[in-house]
């Protein structure tokens, strides 16, 4: 073994240690480890604005993907925050989500912090490795952004709100929280509807069950340009678009018209539609990423 290498810090035992938690997301944390993480990001990775120099505030960081990757790109302050993924236990949350799916009723999220909630932060412990593991000097922050006090916060060039807003009861209340944080730009991350050939109707569907992703915890899902009105609802001078979609080519608004009309007959008549419907594109979601400008 060479001298500079410790059994501590060899590749076998990073291994170890990392694989002994569980992840969401995949982080490489050097010496050949990359977390196994259930995320597979990039998408944002692609489209994120230039980080160099500025401050950064990772909303709902978990275990810091986009945390590193700021301080990678040259961010001169990174915040990474997080209270629910770091907190709650997640295998008992889990069971409890099972057996309300199998009786066929909601659960009640106050047992979150009610039951499940651990003080000892067990979810933060991805992110504490990765943070040693690379030798991060990002900064941790445990606190829930929808109440806490945002003034002790601060305020950074770039806030990363990356696959929480649909998580979020009040969506609108979330992201005036957002603006007044951001500086200069905040990178928001979301799963969206696509409703075809209301692209442009602001439009948002609410999800009182686990129907999306097997997963109780999702509220409001906006399509884009509902995203993009409740940006400037929030006090955002200008969105950019950077992941979205348009549904491809439609067809014209009478000969939709005249399918609709004629499927709807058939229906009323108790007739199949007749293949009328083929080929009209479905609902559907999808991960939008815009850029909501301060």
């Amino acid at each position: 073994m060479d001298a500079s290498t410790s059994p501590s810090t060899s590749t076998e035992a990073i291994r170890r240690r990392v694989d002994s938690l569980g992840w969401y997301h995949s982080i490489d944390v050097g010496h050949g480890v990359v977390t196994n993480g259930l995320s597979r990001s990039g998408t944002v990775d692609a489209v994120m604005p230039d980080l160099e120099g500025k401050s950064v505030l990772d909303i709902g960081a978990w275990d810091g993907y986009y945390s590193f990757l700021a301080e990678r790109r040259g961010a001169s302050r990174v915040v990474a925050l997080d209270h629910y993924a770091w907190g709650v236990d997640f295998g008992a949350r889990e069971a409890y989500w099972r057996e309300c799916a199998a009786a066929g009723r909601l659960p009640d999220h106050r047992r979150d912090i009610e039951d499940f909630w651990q003080p000892d932060l067990p979810g933060k412990q991805g992110f504490d490795l990765a943070h040693e593991l690379l030798g991060s000097k990002v900064e941790s922050v445990v606190g829930d952004f929808a109440t806490m006090d945002l003034a002790e916060l601060g305020t950074f060039d770039v806030v990363i709100y990356c696959g929480v807003l649909y998580h979020m009861k009040e969506p609108l209340t979330c992201l005036e929280r957002v603006r007044s944080v951001a500086r200069e730009v905040a990178v928001i991350e979301t799963e969206a509807v696509h409703v075809p050939f209301l692209e442009h109707v602001p439009l948002a569907e609410f999800v009182a069950a686990n129907e999306v992703n097997g997963d109780f915890g999702n509220w409001w899902i906006p399509n884009m340009a509902s995203l993009e009105a409740m940006c400037r609802a929030a006090g955002f001078s200008s969105t950019t678009v950077q992941v979205g979609r348009t549904g491809g080519v439609k067809p014209a608004l009478a000969d939709l018209r005249q399918t609709g009309r004629a499927a709807a007959r058939r229906l009323l008549r108790g007739q199949s539609t007749g293949g009328l419907l083929a080929g009209v594109p479905e609902v559907g979601h999808y991960r939008a990423v815009l850029h909501a400008h301060v």
